[in-house]
């Protein structure tokens, strides 16, 4: 009896489109597995990444509004969960393989710090000048996870986590796919969270950009995935349309001017920053304190990259308490 596993692969190679990435033609792992009669190998990354402690730690780390009490801001979790599905949509739409995409986006962030990306700052500025959360995702995934023996994923979704943001370039069409979504993403949920803190109204966005791309977040998303799907739809590459991704970049560029840099959102961002390199010299004078997993590498990797991984790896509410534990005076109950 075929099992499920076959059926799937029999169906990509049936319906994908011929630029599809067939999971059948995967680079495969590191270290070879037993295959899954239920489950294709993309599927099975996709289920790792869901079930690790990584991916639940995202519920309590910054997107772009630091630990905040109204419980409707994006936390990175959400985050992510709105960039996985608006990569399935694309996916979907243009038949490539949507387990991929789905498991390269619920992956993508994963290495991200404490307070967003305050805290990617404070790791360029007291451990290395080339930290990017991107190459910490796949740190996190590699070497970190499973108590130090990392998820052994596939190439193509760890390629796909990798190369997901900046001029980085997926070696998959699925992989660029979260680029796009990740994009996509963000700038129309900050938008939308911007609007709830009062720093933005619908109103501030330039008229000219809300001819174009739509008057409310529901209408500028489907704008920029429908673009997305027309620029690539049949064709061995993914695009978006050059009107929709003018309009789209000079929407960030006006998030990056208004909320972003010097808004209310960041008041904090300096302290947030200053916390995490508090905690990283502590820690490096002091690395018995942190858990075993992280001790156990130092010989091989180094205090910097271990209090590194430590650091980085905390939510913003565990880090706030790991300082005051640390710094700051207990009140005397004599």
């Amino acid at each position: 009896m075929e099992n499920v596993c076959d059926l799937f692969l029999k169906r990509e190679e049936e319906y994908l489109s011929p630029y599809a990435f067939l999971t059948k033609n995967t680079r495969g792992r590191e270290k070879p597995i037993i295959p899954c009669r239920n489950r294709t190998e993309f599927q099975r990354d996709r289920d790792r990444i869901l079930h690790c402690k990584s991916f639940r730690r995202l519920m309590h780390k910054t997107q772009v509004f630091f630990s905040p009490t109204d419980e409707h801001y994006r936390t990175r979790m959400t985050h992510t969960l709105e960039v996985t599905q608006v990569a399935r949509i694309i996916a979907r739409a243009l038949r490539l393989n949507e387990d991929l995409c789905e498991a390269a986006a619920l992956g993508h962030d994963l290495g991200h710090t404490p307070f967003g990306h305050a805290g990617e700052s404070a790791m360029q500025r007291c451990f290395d000048p080339e930290f990017t959360h991107y190459k910490q995702s796949l740190r996190v995934v590699d070497c970190l996870e499973n108590n130090g023996e990392g998820m052994n994923l596939t190439f193509e979704v760890r390629d796909g986590i990798l190369n997901h943001t900046g001029d980085c370039m997926a070696s998959t069409l699925e992989g660029v796919i979260v680029k796009f979504a990740d994009r996509i993403a963000y700038i129309n949920h900050d938008i939308d969270d911007a609007c709830r803190a009062g720093i933005l109204t619908p109103a501030d966005i330039p008229a000219e950009l809300v001819e174009i791309l739509g008057y409310t977040h529901s209408e500028r998303i489907n704008t920029m995935v429908t673009a997305v799907i027309e620029a690539s739809r049949d064709r061995n590459a993914i695009e978006m349309t050059p009107e929709i991704y003018q309009a789209t970049m000079a929407l960030r560029d006006f998030l990056k001017k208004n909320v972003y840099v010097d808004s209310l959102a960041k008041a904090e961002e300096d302290k947030a920053k200053d916390l995490l390199v508090c905690l990283y010299q502590y820690y490096s004078e002091n690395p018995d304190k942190m858990p075993a997993l992280y001790q156990r590498n130092i010989d091989r990797d180094g205090i910097g990259r271990c209090v590194c991984d430590f650091v980085s790896g905390m939510t913003d509410r565990y880090a706030i308490a790991q300082y005051e534990d640390i710094f700051i005076p207990k009140v005397w109950k004599g």
